[in-house]
């Protein structure tokens, strides 16, 4: 199954000018049924607001109040139980009732008919629907819409195995065209293990309502033993619960910088090798994106940030850091009593999707080290499996339930944002791996003539790395797709291939060829001197010398095997 053909179905959320307090539209905006582009009117019902209200006082105490708080109590029954007859705890029926709220005002009337049909059409194709959320008023985004269920006894929305939940926004710039990766190349960032209070940093805890109490020392972090268990979590991607290497698992490299400047988190991410850039470290809401503390006297919004992931093409961001996917907050000014406005746009996690980073993982609330740490490992074995990223954080999720409970908020803190023309690939799915090569070689016409592409040293004119045609095929450039990656900024990311050509008879001697398809063009080195070919494919001699994209760049040269 590719995730690129998994049906989608995207609403989306915004508050209506009307007389009428808290109205809003619904609307489908992506749909795999052309009958499925539907609208909704309706009002957040105060009973909702309630539950909603009784939720963050049990589940999230220091959250502030907003215009969807009743600042009631929800009127909850005492006496519910479980399909078993069991009488269930506060905090299970509390969490429950949330989801069956949510879902029941969402999914109502043509909305609900939309997802029947788009369920319908994913069942027929033996497929999951993809289901993204886009909240368009900031009020609606600190809610768990992860929570919601269709009914008690049925898993919540983002635990399903048939429905992929996500949040997004439409208020994007296109995706730059991206192949999917062969490896997990990861930056792990770790920022300043504790940060003391400041005049700078109270006045953007206060935006958020937190006390100086709260915040005049936000918790310290043990980053040496938190590198070694997020590394260690990573590099075990391909390994399953039983200590097993998984014969289709993905390779994984993870480079580590501890406390890094802004200066040096650029430079090692303008390399170009990294598609996961993964934070751990404190972090708090601010307008522009929030702030992640690198070190001491050095932070970094998720603005900034922004720029530099887009152009370094990173595909997947993880921050695990507390309100990574909160909005910050500014105080009502005509509230008679303390009420707050979400700001719009302001999360990191939203921030960065606005500005084109396919995915982006952040925390709803606070995390404990011990939950973010059983998600992260989870979340790995999961991408190390090839599973597309919203499928991975569902499995992310599932695990952290069965660890913490459903009764615990836990399984609920982890909110994944993806581009809406992000198909949630992050490697190549196994599908496009597992092409096995025919007994009589590549093209089935005989057996291909041994060959290989060597680097050479110009000092010594000896070879010092060699890359074997064994498949007859090579590809080289300087993404990380290719089979020989040259990380000069001259060549091009797919900048020419090298293959084995039969005769259409089978009986003439199969030759090599090199095709150009770069913007500088391909150097070879022959009897007549160096010659640049561009969009063009000449036949290669053994001991043919290339240079890719420029003069000053390395000498590399094919070589035949002698036959004799």
């Amino acid at each position: 199954m590719s995730s690129s053909e998994t049906p989608c179905l995207s609403i989306a959320i915004a508050r209506m000018s009307t007389p009428v307090a808290n109205h809003f539209a619904t609307w489908v905006v992506q749909s795999p049924d052309w009958n499925g582009y539907v609208h909704h009117d309706s009002s957040w019902p105060d009973a909702l607001s309630q539950t909603w209200q009784a939720w963050l006082e049990l589940f999230s105490p220091d959250s502030v109040p907003n215009r969807l708080c009743s600042g009631g109590t929800a009127h909850l029954p005492l006496n519910a139980t479980s399909d078993s007859g069991r009488q269930l705890s506060y905090s299970t029926r509390l969490m429950q009732q949330l989801g069956i709220n949510l879902w029941q005002w969402l999914f109502q009337g043509p909305i609900q008919a939309s997802l029947h049909r788009s369920q319908g059409i994913a069942i027929g194709q033996e497929l999951p629907l993809r289901i993204r959320l886009d909240l368009r008023d900031a009020d609606l985004i600190p809610i768990p819409w992860e929570t919601m269920q269709p009914q008690a006894g049925q898993p919540a929305i983002s635990l399903s195995q048939y429905l992929w939940f996500s949040r997004t926004t439409f208020d994007v710039n296109p995706l730059p065209q991206r192949l999917a990766a062969q490896k997990l190349n990861i930056l792990l960032v770790l920022g300043e293990n504790q940060v003391q209070n400041s005049g700078r940093l109270l006045n953007v805890s206060e935006s958020f309502n937190l006390g100086e109490e709260q915040t005049s020392c936000l918790p310290q972090l043990k980053l040496e033993e938190e590198a070694i268990a997020l590394s260690s979590a990573f590099e075990q991607c391909g390994i399953d619960l039983q200590g097993n290497q998984i014969e289709t698992h993905v390779s994984c490299s993870v480079k580590t910088l501890i406390q890094p400047t802004v200066e040096q988190l650029i430079s090692e991410l303008e390399t170009d090798r990294y598609n996961i850039l993964f934070y751990a470290g404190h972090g708090v809401p601010a307008p522009d994106g929030g702030l992640l503390f690198l070190r001491p006297n050095t932070t970094i919004n998720g603005t900034e940030l922004a720029q530099v992931l887009v152009r370094c093409g990173i595909i997947l961001a993880v921050f695990n850091t507390c309100w990574s996917a909160q909005p910050a907050v500014e105080t009502l000014p005509e509230a008679s009593n303390p009420l707050f406005q979400a700001i719009p746009s302001s999360s990191l996690a939203k921030v960065l999707i606005h500005h084109g980073v396919p995915a982006v993982l952040g925390m709803r609330d606070s995390i404990t080290d011990s939950e973010a740490l059983s998600f992260i490992q989870a979340f790995a074995r999961a991408l190390g499996e090839r599973l597309s990223v919203d499928q991975a954080v569902a499995v992310a999720r599932q695990q952290l339930l069965a660890l913490y409970k459903f009764n615990q908020p836990a399984w609920t803190l982890p909110i994944l944002y993806m581009h809406p023309e992000f198909d949630g690939v992050l490697v190549q799915p196994l599908e496009k791996i597992k092409t096995e090569m025919p007994n009589t070689a590549v093209t089935g016409f005989g057996a291909v003539p041994r060959a290989w592409l060597r680097l050479v040293s110009p000092a010594v004119n000896t070879p010092i790395q060699a890359w074997p045609l064994d498949t007859g095929l090579v590809r080289v450039g300087r993404g990380e797709g290719n089979d020989v990656i040259i990380s000069e900024q001259w060549v091009s990311s797919k900048h020419a291939e090298i293959f084995c050509r039969h005769s259409s008879d089978g009986k003439s001697q199969p030759n090599y060829f090199l095709k150009d398809f770069s913007r500088y063009g391909t150097l070879v080195c022959n009897h007549e001197g160096w010659q640049r070919i561009h969009h063009q494919e000449i036949t290669l001699i053994s001991g043919m010398q290339l240079k890719f994209g420029s003069s000053q760049g390395q000498m590399l040269e094919f070589m035949i095997e002698s036959q004799s």
